[in-house]
């Protein structure tokens, strides 16, 4: 039997998928064949490696080496040099903002160094599609000591101890939903996964079920005997096709090794998971709209009590978690709840994952302990902003969260610290905004978002929200007037307590947020017809400067509409009336002639 000298880790995760890591692996695949190394030399597909700015992604062991950007027509390189010369190609190596290269395993990485793994513990390592690599990193342990030496009650009072909350935005305690759960009586109980994550920007969850679908699996048969429900659904939306061709995967392996179906472990406990595909409805990430959508009928939020603990899914009592909630499960019942309590701060356990998204120079999936600053977040593992520009704000929580300036970086990441600020954790999308963003703008955006995915049941959302977005398309339009940031603010906080939903009751947070933190922009939108950060069309104009122009003409030349005249090697000069702001001339312009007022 050959002996196994390398291991190559491809991240075939979405975003390296998309950068063409398809074409990377064939080609190692044929050129290893073609020198009869497939026998010495292991290929496996991983999930997402979370560095989704430097795909494709390959890891070569023992060594750990890093290679970044890898093309098909690196892999000859790879293979003569770093496999059988053992020589790494460093124009492949990470490189540091600085611009140093240096011959670093991943673990080295800054990316990487301070993240705490438990949630994608085994993303990067293992091939999602294999279950035996899946039960090599201790996989279904922890359901066959649920199932073999712990009662129902025993396994929520660990979760209870652990303090895990949940991870899909309210941060409700896990063991205390699932509590509730076993309490209600009933003859028949359901659980579900709620995988319907919509927030512009978010990938957490179909990272994970991409990477890592058992760890899924596992954690919701541990919560299923938890709270006596022989039945579970994972409610996925229909633009996740990838996450659900390998959960579908991972669903035939469990139940063909016994770990789903009739008596689990040769117990008296059956459970079996069904996957339900949603038509990508922003509302239906609400729980009740979810469960509705599950039965059939338009997904729409119903009003709470009864909650879906006592009146669920077909009126049988449900259990709802995220995937990254079910996710820690299996850990924290094999490591115990007093080492999972150990990580995080006094009232947010654990870690949180994150798609670290935006101006910031390293994007992509993070896991990190609770309580973590955002100054750390952004800059010693983002990387900080590129192109020399300034951090001026992170949005948390998506179109349900807020805006947070730079005066709060230092602020820990947890859920009360967050909401004292007026925002949100939400499911764990980050956005990073640096000083172009104009942020009367970037409220408008989100809300036009809730806008558009409104349900459209109750009268506070489906018409409060689209005053508010009337108000800000005038206010960017240059037609903004006294008094329109006050109205803002009532209607928000009438929506804030009167929508049916908390989809709804969030809605206002990027306005709110924005108007508390840059309420000066937009006074300079209003009184000054202004946009300091030069993005409203309405509100800026093209500019020569005189001194600077030689007269090249290659603005005159792009300009769609003719609006720039002048003589070659003459100062040009643009007509204020045919300009349409597209921002072409001063794209080609190479002596920043043009400027932006």
């Amino acid at each position: 039997m050959a002996v196994v000298t390398n291991t190559i880790l491809i991240c075939a995760g979405g975003a390296c998928i998309s950068a063409g890591e398809r074409s990377v692996k064939d080609t190692l695949i044929s050129r290893l064949k073609e020198l009869n190394l497939l026998n010495t030399v292991k290929v496996i597909e991983t999930g997402c490696m979370g560095a989704c700015d430097l795909g494709p992604i390959m890891v070569i062991y023992p060594e750990g080496i890093f290679y970044k950007k890898v093309t098909p027509r690196d892999v000859d390189d790879i293979v003569s040099e770093h496999i059988l010369k053992g020589r790494p190609v460093k124009r492949l190596l990470y490189k540091e903002p600085t611009g140093v290269v240096k011959e670093r395993a991943q673990k080295e990485i800054p990316f990487f160094t301070k993240q705490v793994r438990i949630v994608t513990r085994n993303m990067g390592i293992i091939a999602p599609t294999d279950i035996e690599e899946y039960i090599a990193r201790d996989g279904y342990f922890a359901l066959a000591k649920v199932l073999t030496k712990m009662r129902p009650e025993e396994v929520i009072a660990e979760i209870k101890k652990s303090g895990l909350r949940g991870r899909g935005g309210a941060g409700f305690p896990t063991g205390l939903k699932w509590e509730f759960t076993r309490e209600s009586e009933a003859d028949q109980k359901f659980m579900i996964c709620n995988a319907d994550e919509g927030d512009p920007g978010a990938f957490m969850d179909r990272s994970v079920l991409e990477g890592d679908p058992h760890s899924i699996i596992e954690g919701m048969t541990i919560a299923g005997y938890a709270i006596g429900a022989s039945q579970g659904y994972v409610y996925v939306r229909a633009e996740y096709p990838l996450a659900i061709e390998r959960l579908e995967i991972a669903l035939k392996q469990a139940r063909e090794y016994g770990l789903l179906g009739k008596n689990i472990f040769d117990t008296n406990f059956s459970f079996d998971i069904e996957i339900r595909i949603g038509a990508g409805a922003f509302v239906c990430g609400e729980e009740t709209a979810l469960i509705q959508s599950i039965e059939g009928k338009r997904g729409q939020p119903v009003p709470k009590p009864p909650f879906p603990a006592q009146k669920g899914l077909w009126g049988k009592p449900t259990c709802i978690n995220n995937v990254e909630t079910l996710a820690n499960v299996a850990s924290i019942i094999l490591n115990s709840a007093e080492w999972f309590s150990s990580i995080g701060t006094e009232t947010s356990k654990g870690t949180k994952v994150f798609a670290l998204a935006g101006s910031v120079r390293n994007p992509g999936l993070v896991e990190v302990p609770m309580g973590i600053t955002l100054r750390e977040l952004i800059f010693d593992i983002g990387g900080g902003i590129p192109g020399g520009k300034k951090f001026k704000a992170v949005l948390t929580g998506g179109p349900s969260g807020g805006c947070i300036p730079a005066e709060y970086l230092d602020t820990p990441v947890d859920y009360e610290s967050l909401t004292s600020l007026g925002t949100i954790m939400g499911s764990g999308g980050m956005i990073v905004l640096d000083e172009t963003s104009c942020m009367v703008d970037v409220a408008r955006f989100f809300l036009q978002f809730t806008v558009d995915e409104s349900c459209g049941k109750c009268v506070p959302c489906r018409e409060g929200t689209r005053q508010m977005l009337a108000i800000l398309n005038r206010i960017v339009e240059g037609k903004g007037k006294e008094g329109d940031i006050e109205l803002l603010e009532r209607l928000a906080t009438v929506i804030k307590l009167t929508a049916l939903c908390g989809l709804g009751q969030t809605a206002p947070n990027p306005v709110l947020t924005t108007i508390k933190y840059f309420r000066d922009e937009y006074e300079a939108h209003i009184k000054e017809k202004r946009c300091p950060a030069h993005k409203c069309k309405a509100l800026i104009r093209y500019e020569i400067d005189p001194e600077k122009c030689v007269g090249c003409t290659a603005c005159a030349r792009v300009c769609p509409v003719g609006a720039i005249s002048g003589k070659v090697r003459e100062p040009h000069v643009i007509d204020q009336d045919l300009c349409e702001k597209c921002g072409v001339c001063v794209n080609v312009c190479r002596f920043n002639a043009i400027r932006v007022i």
